[in-house]
């Protein structure tokens, strides 16, 4: 897998709009493009220069957490919600228990919204983030996450 890491001027622009979106103001990650527009962040004690001559003699393809994937918004990841949950402030979606249980199994949500890209709360949690078309809100958890039926 091809990874670039993304340039200052281009990680300030990503936080500019994820402060915009979501409220988020800050990432203390080395950020790092991965195929399909996403990005991940590593948080590790390894420099850029390290990754790449470890990728030289070993098939790096997965490194950093999965934070984002630039769509025509930027779309959060689940986990993202997680490890960015004190900053989270903006476009977030209130569900109650019926909602959460047809959330947590892959469907979509009925609410009517703003079409845009929203985190997903359930009680005190952060359980994802969907996309709303200002009829559904579209799930977005992966299915190795959701609870089978």
């Amino acid at each position: 897998m091809n990874i670039k890491f993304l340039r200052a001027s281009n990680k300030k622009k990503i936080v500019r709009e994820l402060e915009e979106q979501f409220g988020v103001t800050e990432l203390p990650y080395i950020l790092i493009e991965t195929g399909k527009e996403k990005i991940r962040g590593f948080s590790g004690n390894m420099t850029k220069d390290e990754i790449l001559e470890l990728s030289k003699i070993a098939n790096v393809e997965i490194i950093g957490l999965y934070l984002l994937k630039k769509e025509r918004d930027l779309r959060l990841s689940l986990d993202a919600t997680q490890v960015l949950a004190s900053q989270i402030s903006k476009n977030i979606i209130e569900i109650n228990n019926e909602q959460f249980n047809f959330w947590i199994r892959g469907k979509n949500l009925d609410i009517r919204t703003k079409e845009g890209v929203y985190v997903v709360k359930y009680k005190s949690d952060f359980v994802g983030c969907g996309v709303s078309n200002g009829k559904k809100i579209f799930n977005y958890v992966p299915k190795e996450r959701r609870i089978r039926n």
